[in-house]
């Protein structure tokens, strides 16, 4: 992503040298656009996956050609297991020597009406979308207070404010991620005052997120097109979005000129809840 004019205090290149970000679901996508923003900023970049080995391996490769010296390594992991997600974030502190940036943007969906939703399918997309990105956050958190600075910025979705026919599941773990987000802002400063780090001042210890609505990517891929048709129809500005134009609010939300941000939801949907 290319960007020539700058609005004040928006993530230029470079911006982000020295920091470490470990986005989860990293490789594809959101999240792959957004490993691909945060590494034009100048972050190293460590990017979570699970089975999709290959397809991670082609994404390394390219953005180690893209972006010569600046280290991108590979960490796999299911978000839906606590000890997973504790190992990666360990991993990424191990491999790096530090932790800047959190980015829980890996999710899935398991889409049924309630009537017909299993034990099974409730509680997976709970877990690998809501638990997992607590447990993220909860390790990452732990090595961001005791260094006194950090970012966590979770992907939401439109779908957790409107809801959705056959979405339960998802709906209700991606509106969770807004409590979850306002709670980790407050702790984080609670924490930093516990532990007698000013928090008025510096880069601070942020936590906020993002809620897409619907954007092109795989997981849209697979709605029928005349669906698609009555999406677009229903958004003001007319048609889906980009995975660059989630990774550009994210970078933002990354830079060190956000430290006056926090425990905040940030729409990028086109207008689709007006």
């Amino acid at each position: 992503m290319t960007v020539t004019h700058h609005e004040p205090h928006e993530t230029r290149a470079g911006g982000l040298t020295g920091r470490v970000a470990l986005i989860t679901g990293g490789t594809a996508g959101i999240g792959g656009a957004i490993s691909q923003s945060l590494a034009e900023a100048g972050a190293a970049i460590a990017a979570g996956y699970w089975h999709s080995g290959e397809r991670a391996r082609k994404f390394q490769a390219t953005a180690a050609a893209e972006f010569p010296g600046r280290r991108i390594t590979l960490h796999e992991g299911n978000i839906g297991v606590a000890d997973h997600c504790r190992r990666v974030v360990r991993e990424v502190i191990e491999q790096h020597g530090r932790l800047d940036i959190l980015v829980n943007n890996a999710g899935i969906t398991i889409d049924r009406t309630v009537a017909k939703m299993t034990d099974e399918d409730w509680l997976r997309v709970i877990s690998v979308n809501l638990s997992g990105a607590f447990f993220m956050a909860q390790a990452a958190l732990d090595h961001m207070i005791e260094r006194g600075t950090g970012r966590i910025i979770s992907v939401s979705s439109v779908i957790g404010e409107t809801g959705n026919i056959g979405q339960a599941n998802y709906a209700a773990s991606k509106s969770g991620l807004f409590g979850l987000t306002k709670s980790l802002a407050r702790e984080a400063i609670f924490h930093l005052g516990r532990a007698q780090r000013p928090v008025g001042d510096g880069i601070g210890l942020t936590v906020n997120a993002v809620t897409p609505g619907f954007i092109a990517t795989d997981m849209v891929s697979t709605i029928p097109e005349r669906v698609l048709e009555r999406i677009r129809g229903q958004i003001p500005v007319g048609r889906l979005g980009r995975p660059e134009e989630i990774a550009r609010v994210v970078c933002f939300l990354a830079a060190d000129e956000s430290a006056y941000v926090t425990g905040q939801i940030w729409a990028v949907n086109g207008g689709l809840d007006m």
